[in-house]
C-alpha cells in the first residue's frame, strides 16, 4: 500500500454501510469516536483490566469508568472492519496474558454485534501495572498539589 494510501485511511473518522443493496442512497454511517466508546465500556468489564493509559506521552493512567472513556483508545476505520489500538493499565497479581486474551473477544464480539463492522486487528499495549492501594495514594497526592 503506497504512503498516501496509508494516511487516507488512517484519516477516515467514519464507516459508512449500505444496509440494502436495493437502495443504493440509503446509509449508515458510524463514527470512530462510537467505536472507541464500546471499546472502552467492554474495557470497564473485563477483570484482570484496571484502567485506561493515555499513552506514552500522558503517561497518566485513569480509572475506567471516569471521564473520557475513549482516553487511550485509537481506531482506524477502513471501508467494512477497524482497527483498534488501546492503552491499558492491568491489576497487579493477574495473567496479564489471560486478561488481554479476554478483552479482545469482549472487545471483538461487541463491536461486531454492534455495528455489523469487521474487527480486523485489536493492538492492546499494556503500560503499567495497578498495584492495590496505590490509587488512593495517587488521589491524595493529586488533591494536596
Amino acid at each position: 500500500m503506497s504512503e498516501e494510501k496509508k494516511e487516507q485511511v488512517a484519516k477516515k473518522v467514519e464507516a459508512v454501510l449500505k444496509p440494502d443493496p436495493a437502495k443504493a442512497e440509503d446509509s449508515i454511517r458510524i463514527s470512530s469516536e462510537v467505536i472507541a466508546v464500546i471499546t472502552g465500556l467492554v474495557s470497564n468489564e473485563v477483570p484482570g483490566i484496571a484502567g485506561m493509559s493515555g499513552g506514552l506521552v500522558g503517561g497518566i493512567a485513569e480509572k475506567l469508568g471516569r471521564r473520557d472513556l475513549t482516553k487511550g483508545i485509537k481506531v482506524q476505520i477502513n471501508e467494512d472492519s477497524v482497527i483498534v489500538d488501546l492503552n491499558v493499565i492491568a491489576e497487579y497479581g493477574v495473567s496479564i496474558v489471560e486478561a488481554t486474551k479476554k478483552l479482545k473477544q469482549e472487545i471483538r464480539n461487541n463491536i461486531e454485534k454492534t455495528t455489523g463492522l469487521k474487527v480486523q486487528a485489536i493492538n492492546i499495549n499494556v503500560q503499567g501495572i495497578q498495584v492495590p492501594g496505590t490509587e488512593e495514594e495517587n488521589a491524595g497526592k493529586d488533591e494536596e498539589e
